[in-house]
């Protein structure tokens, strides 16, 4: 009889194999909270408080920043400030492939990254990208389909990018097309040929050397998920991990099949899609704590019309309009029995002393259109600094944001396509595992409804 640790090992090659030719269908990749320990941002001399308040502090401006001018679908232009992303994602591109660390941003409408020669460059810490080494890299002229709404040179011959962020920040280049290899966790890479991206040649304000440039996962004509809608069929999730965990666990990035979001306790809104807007809208209808009921009204949204909260990985407090913001503290506070504390950096403004057990904080429901999704309190709460922890829920006046503390241990699933956006409860520390298997979809699997 075949000894136990061989069996596994077989199945193990077995799946393995399964992997590989269903690759193209489907498949992840390991994103990382800048403030973890695999991240080249990471500062081993920064306390929690301060990683906290800098995460706040982030959220705030990009709150603002989102309120500049509309973006439309085919302009490579960004209202965010470049490093007010949160996950940061390994990508190569070129042949041979050429590895990049950018910023993730379900914000932003490019993939752009530093290239040589450079104009003016900020200091990057790894080597800057020369196409001029790239087998399958080529410039765009102003001609080309894949040519967005954009500058020419003044030759009028070759299509060219200029971005300025809203901190002053800015990036300006060249259109091209070149292959990008994403890494897969179920697998071997996987390879997209002739992908556009921005190839950045004067380059300057607050980037940082750590990364190059942006992942943008917008839906705008230019981000890499709809550049790639036809392979991976518009879908696109992920699950967070806990923010500032001491687990050596990464988020996941799921593409096409793997992406896909279903099972028990899954629930569903539609995406709301807005004239010339790039970002991901939903319809948030009420907030509730225990019987305690509030409606969602935004004076900036007509009542009723569809769209009124952003779902953004980018931001990490949830940004409410102030009348909402107030209603939602002053019932949490009706429940929660601790002593009230002050937020040392005076950013929020409901707090509370800080225990082992959370058990006597509320579970929050969030009434999307068509779907309740309940936050626990890791959702909704969030340990400022030693014995301070807060509701990490903010007013705002610009802009309605769903960030991401509310959505870390959630499977969220985005079908562009179909124009819907899934949650699913789950441990996202050991989601590889779980989605492994369910991306099979075995007979056992589905019988079991574990998927």
């Amino acid at each position: 009889m075949m000894p136990r640790s061989s069996l596994v090992l077989l199945l193990f090659f077995f799946l393995c194999n399964i992997s590989l030719s269903k690759a193209l269908k489907g498949f992840s990749v390991e994103i990382i909270h800048r403030d973890s320990e695999k991240s080249p941002f990471y500062s081993p001399s920064e306390t929690h408080s301060q990683r906290v308040a800098n995460a706040i502090q982030r959220s705030i401006a990009r709150a603002h920043y989102f309120t500049k001018p509309s973006l439309s679908l085919d302009s490579v232009q960004s209202t965010v400030i470049p490093n007010s992303g949160e996950y940061l994602m390994t990508y190569s591109i070129g042949t041979p492939p050429f590895p990049i660390l950018g910023i993730v941003d379900t914000g932003s409408n490019i993939v752009w990254l530093q290239c040589q020669p450079c104009i003016s460059c900020y200091r990057q810490n790894k080597p800057i990208f020369d196409p001029s080494k790239s087998s399958t890299y080529k410039t765009l002229p102003c001609s080309s389909r894949q040519c967005p709404r954009t500058t020419c040179s003044e030759d009028g011959k070759t299509c060219e990018y200029s971005i300025r962020y809203g901190d002053g920040s800015q990036s300006s280049g060249d259109i091209s097309v070149d292959t990008i290899t994403l890494g897969s966790t179920q697998g071997s890479p996987v390879k997209f040929p002739n992908v556009v991206v921005g190839c950045g040649h004067d380059n300057s304000g607050t980037f940082q050397a750590n990364g190059s440039g942006i992942v943008g996962l917008s839906s705008g004509s230019t981000s890499l998920i709809t550049q790639l809608s036809s392979t991976i069929e518009g879908k696109f999730s992920y699950c967070l991990t806990p923010l500032f965990s001491q687990s050596s666990s990464s988020s996941k990035l799921n593409f096409g099949d793997a992406a896909v979001v279903s099972g028990s306790r899954t629930v569903s809104t539609p995406l709301v899609q807005k004239e010339d807007q790039i970002f991901y809208f939903l319809t948030l209808e009420r907030l509730s704590v225990g019987s305690n009921v509030i409606a969602f009204e935004d004076s900036s949204f007509e009542s009723g019309s569809p769209g009124n909260i952003i779902i953004d990985s980018g931001t990490t407090l949830t940004l409410l309009p102030s009348d909402v913001n107030t209603q939602l503290e002053s019932a949490v506070a009706k429940v929660v029995r601790r002593k009230r504390v002050d937020d040392p950096n005076g950013f929020l403004s409901l707090c509370y002393e800080a225990t082992d057990d959370d058990e006597d904080l509320p579970v929050i429901t969030a009434h999307f259109t068509g779907a309740d999704v309940k936050l626990k309190p890791s959702n909704t709460f969030i340990e400022i600094s030693d014995g301070v922890l807060c509701l990490a829920f903010r007013p705002s006046a610009d802009i309605s944001i769903f960030g991401n503390v509310a959505q870390q241990n959630f499977l969220i699933g985005y079908d562009v396509q179909k124009q819907t956006l899934s949650f699913k409860p789950t441990n996202c520390e050991k989601e590889w595992f779980l989605s492994f298997f369910c991306f099979f979809q075995f007979d056992w699997i589905k019988k079991r409804k574990i998927c």
